[in-house]
């Protein structure tokens, strides 16, 4: 062998194992990936695979309208490259992805969880029919209302794969819910190697175990886990996008099963598990039925923000909020409504902020909400899902918007009473005309109601 003496670095295995990665794009000294390539370590295959028919072999994207020919100053010919998944690095004809058959990380078998909560009857039996199925590698449905504790019902599956030395990823649609659901399993899984990925997130140390990522980031890995869970398995853009849940499929082992956790589940995933390997909660973990959302008009509100005022009732339901000093979530349909908004609303409280898709700053400000530092946010349906706020009130302006679906509203909806201290809460529509989806999203959580509270 050519580096005779050299030792693999840890570091550079533990990053590696499980990832399809850009050769030009390595965190690591570039005569280090040399020498793992001269032991055989990677496997080395072209971004681009052009025959039978156009594919990314990162992201797997195969639709022939988003690729993209271009002279290329690297190789000096004509490269094609795929736009699907440019924002996280450009792969072209010419690039390299290395994907790692080397030595494999140690994996722990000491896990201890430290949860000392207690299920309730429904909850113990969901997270036993999860936990049958992960061992019988049987992928299963959890569909349970929003507050029923779909993540604490996760904890026996997840600590029974970690000791068997399995590796185990949890995705979700929305980087929030990863914002969300991290500092949770670090507090119940202490002693374990935990990443969270997201875009933009920090760089962490060792080799994880227990990987927390958007689905977007599941571009990047290759048969990597042997239990794959996905959280919001309904939520925008992963529902519309075969190419997420294709990255979802190749970064899971052949044989490992994936277990969707959804409070509004697609009829798609309901037919599919609901007769073999499905579980439901209708009711929260706090024994109390769902907040039911009120409709009240608020005609031509657009119009009277550009006016440069809040209409009557949204203004004096936001001054009861600041009376009763009560944390609170205003949903907008569009971004550019919403700051037109905001100085209106800063009039009322001044800490009073938005936060959307594109703010650098939103987990702080989601953070400076949950300790009281502001008093409300104006928010994009970015905050539908995966946020819990003790004694939260929510408002939905203009909720006959196309954007507002009947999972949407109910997910909103589902923001509220979420605390056995405040299990109790305002929802309201504030609408332009009462739609379909308003319909049904009220008649799904009064059913859920029903089911979970029977007569």
């Amino acid at each position: 062998m050519k580096y005779r003496g050299w030792i693999l670095p840890p570091a550079l295995r533990d990053f590696y194992e499980g990832r399809i990665w850009l050769k030009e794009h390595s965190p690591f000294p570039k005569d280090h990936i040399e020498r793992v390539i001269e032991c055989n370590y990677f496997h080395i295959i072209e971004g681009i695979q052009k025959e039978p028919h156009l594919k990314c072999n990162r992201c797997h994207n195969q639709d022939p309208w988003q690729f993209t020919m271009f002279d290329c100053s690297k190789c000096e010919q004509s490269c094609i490259y795929c736009r699907h998944c440019l924002q996280m690095g450009r792969v072209s004809s010419c690039t390299e992805l290395l994907i790692w058959i080397g030595p494999r990380a140690i994996r722990s078998r000491k896990h201890p969880l430290k949860w000392a909560g207690q299920f309730t009857v429904l909850q113990q039996r969901a997270a036993k029919e999860i936990l049958e199925s992960i061992k019988a590698k049987r992928s299963h449905l959890l569909a349970a209302v929003c507050g029923a504790g779909k993540t604490e019902l996760l904890f026996p599956s997840v600590h029974y794969a970690l000791e068997q030395g399995l590796r185990v990823c949890i995705a979700t649609p929305r980087t929030d819910v990863v914002l969300e659901l991290f500092p949770r399993f670090q507090t119940a899984f202490p002693s374990t190697i935990i990443h969270a990925l997201y875009g933009e997130a920090p760089k962490q140390q060792g080799y994880a175990q227990l990987v927390l990522a958007t689905t977007h980031q599941l571009y990047r890995f290759e048969q990597a886990f042997d239990v794959m869970i996905v959280d919001e398995a309904d939520a925008f853009p992963y529902i519309i996008d075969e190419t997420l849940q294709r990255a979802v499929k190749k970064a899971k082992k052949k044989d490992s099963p994936i277990v969707f956790v959804t409070a509004t589940p697609s009829q798609k995933l309901l037919h599919q598990y609901r007769n073999n390997s499905y579980s439901f909660i209708p009711k929260r973990y706090h024994n109390y039925p769902l907040p039911v959302p009120r409709f009240c008009s608020l005609w031509s509100y657009e119009k009277c923000f550009k006016r440069g005022k809040i209409p009557g009732k949204l203004k004096q339901w936001t001054e009861e909020r600041l009376v009763l000093n009560e944390p609170f979530l205003i949903f907008f349909p569009k971004v550019e409504l919403m700051k037109i908004a905001a100085p209106f609303f800063q009039v009322l409280d001044a800490s009073i902020t938005t936060v959307h898709a594109e703010d650098p700053d939103r987990k702080e400000k989601v953070l400076k909400l949950r300790n009281e530092e502001v008093r409300g946010l104006l928010t994009t349906t970015i905050l539908e899902r995966g946020i819990t706020i003790k004694n939260v009130q929510v408002a939905v302006v203009g909720a006959e918007s196309t954007i507002f679906n009947s999972s949407a509203l109910i997910q909103i909806a589902g923001r509220v009473g979420r605390h056995a201290e405040f299990a109790e809460g305002d929802i309201v529509f504030f609408h332009h005309g009462i739609t379909v989806e308003m319909d049904d999203a009220r008649t799904k959580i009064l059913a859920y109601n029903k089911e979970g509270f029977p007569q």
